[in-house]
């Protein structure tokens, strides 16, 4: 990824379109929660387009690793570890 002028946000996708990137621009200026929102929005958008075969898939692999836990191939994780391992690197540590 190339670097940024002071000031600016790096480009996320150099393949993308020069009306996209100015999408981008303008609604990385936005407020975190109002991106936020917009983010919502655009991956909802996405779902419509999803494969049929989504589904069947995620339920395999839910099976899949629903067997692997059971079978005590794969340790499981405290959500409080979770917890303590995502605030770390948020925060940098």
């Amino acid at each position: 990824m190339a670097l940024a002028a002071e000031g600016e946000h790096p480009s996320y996708n150099p393949r993308m379109t020069h009306e996209a990137h100015e999408l981008l621009q303008k609604a990385l200026t936005l407020p975190d929660k109002e991106r936020a929102e917009l983010a919502g929005n655009l991956i909802a958008s996405l779902e419509a387009i999803q494969d049929p075969d989504v589904d069947a898939a995620w339920q395999d692999e839910i099976s899949r690793r629903s067997h692997e836990v059971q079978a005590g191939q794969v340790k499981t994780v405290s959500w409080e570890s979770v917890q303590q391992k995502g605030r770390a690197l948020l925060d940098g540590k």
